[in-house]
């Protein structure tokens, strides 16, 4: 498996701030604020006899068959109705499969489905509270409900037509699209990518029950060996002594701006006492929309910055997260960060409009900027997780390389977009010396390169990996 080290920051706390004992973690006691200035937290201590942070609910929900039981499950899946999957919700059964989502045991019933649109949050037996913030569904259609008949089980097939798993004691209800897209995305505005990939014209009824999975889901695309799931991570973290871990989501490719932050983090975890902490690097796996760097690009692009030398192997795990994109903003960010909960992390690193995207109608972004680490410092479910949210980077004109803004000099500092680094390298420019290691920044190039103009001279958005 192939590793790379990183770190990102956070702005000051208390002084009565975070952990100064290994192996102890710090509790937010949530401070309901929405004033301008930066969320403080106040910490209380809660002793765990672990390392790592327990998952949602106690447990790994794991919901992959054992291996002598799997010929006989897809003997059984041929006997029974059939669903076909689309890509995005085998990704989901991926996500299922492994436990990111626990203590969820397949995919949503209405009861599950209403708690997550309404409060983010679930309910379980003894009371308390686990964070799930977007709904995790599967869609049928009226001829597919007419098929299932009064069968309690149904089987799931993939598009080639091989069993993947059997969803048990089966509930079937409406599906509310227009209620689901507004509560989850704040708008029915036209133009929501996953909405419109998903649900927009998707079936009217939601299925859901629970999942045995007949085997892991591989996708054969030479990226499996980083798809680690949250129990091979947590056996990663264990193997490296990790006191800590610190989880940072990237859709993009990786700048030394990313880079300086990472690096303080780790160094900020440090100061407070933690001798070992690791990053989880987690690049976001499943669907994208059609302008962000296909997967299998951005892992190259990954895997030259860590051959550059700007990150380190020893400290970072990279490991994809093989979750869809929604681009729901705070309401996303919350879902990213409980399943890095199950996944062994007790910190989770947030910045500027995390999850967000422009809107798809007006020429603003669709989340005011500040939102998501709001809403992540306030979020029912996520009282254990520790929220960083780091210091902005930028390019030092006067040291000619990434650094913390300064707002004393802000001419000093030139601020190179997600949109601006595109198109730059769609037109093979060179950004400044210092924003990105040569190496990252030649994938890059190479991608936009890759595709093919079209008759009208443009070249064409990427297709999602």
């Amino acid at each position: 498996m192939a590793s790379m080290a990183a770190v990102f920051t956070k702005t000051p706390y208390p002084s009565h701030s975070l952990n100064t004992i290994p192996n102890t973690h710090f509790v937010p006691i949530r401070k309901v604020s929405v004033s301008l200035s930066p969320v403080r937290r106040t910490y209380r201590r809660l002793r765990v006899s672990s390392g790592l942070i327990e998952p949602d609910g106690g447990k790994l929900v794991e919901l992959l068959v054992d291996d002598p039981l799997r010929d006989v499950k897809k003997r059984e899946a041929l006997s029974l109705p059939r669903i076909r999957l689309s890509k995005i919700d085998l990704q989901w059964v991926h996500v299922l499969s492994e436990g990111w989502a626990s203590p969820l045991s397949g995919f949503m019933r209405e009861s599950e489905f209403l708690q997550t649109l309404h409060f983010n949050a679930l309910r379980l037996e003894d009371g308390s509270f686990v964070n799930m913030s977007v709904p995790i569904v599967l869609a049928i259609d009226d001829s597919q409900k007419h098929r299932i008949g009064e069968s309690t089980q149904v089987a799931l097939f993939d598009s080639d037509n091989n069993p993947v798993a059997i969803l048990k004691d089966i509930e079937i209800y409406k599906h509310p699209q227009e209620e689901r897209i507004a509560r989850t995305w704040g708008t029915i505005a036209p133009g929501l990518p996953y909405a419109d990939e998903t649900i927009t014209h998707a079936g009217n009824w939601l299925i859901g029950g629970d999942l045995e999975v007949i085997e892991p889901i591989k996708y054969h695309d030479g990226l499996d060996r980083f798809r680690l799931s949250p129990a091979e991570l947590r056996e990663e973290f264990t193997r490296r002594n990790a006191d800590a871990v610190f989880a940072f989501q990237l859709r993009n490719p990786v700048h030394n701006g990313h880079a300086l932050l990472m690096t303080d983090t780790r160094c900020r975890l440090l100061e407070m006492g933690y001798k070992n902490p690791i990053l989880l690097l987690n690049p976001l796996g499943g669907y994208t929309k059609a302008d962000d760097v296909p997967l299998s690009w951005r892992m190259k692009q990954h895997e030259k910055v860590l051959e550059d030398g700007v990150l380190d192997p020893e400290t970072t795990v990279v490991s994809i997260f093989p979750s869809p994109m929604h681009y729901a903003g705070p309401t996303e960010v919350q879902w990213h960060a409980k399943a890095r909960i199950n996944a062994g992390a007790n910190f989770y690193i947030v910045g500027r409009d995390p999850a967000g995207m422009g809107h798809p109608v007006k020429k603003r972004d669709l989340y005011d900027a500040d939102h998501g680490k709001k809403v992540l410092s306030m979020a029912p479910g996520l009282e254990r997780l520790n929220i960083l949210p780091f210091r902005v980077a930028a390019y030092d004109k006067t040291q000619g390389r990434m650094a913390f803004f300064d707002p004393s000099r802000p001419q000093d500092f030139l601020f190179i977009s997600g949109t601006k680094m595109r198109m730059l390298a769609k037109n093979k420019e060179n950004p400044p010396d210092g924003f990105m290691c040569p190496g990252g920044w030649k994938v890059l190039v190479d991608y936009y390169d890759s595709l093919v103009p079209m008759s009208d001279g443009k070249v064409p958005e990427a297709v999602p990996a």
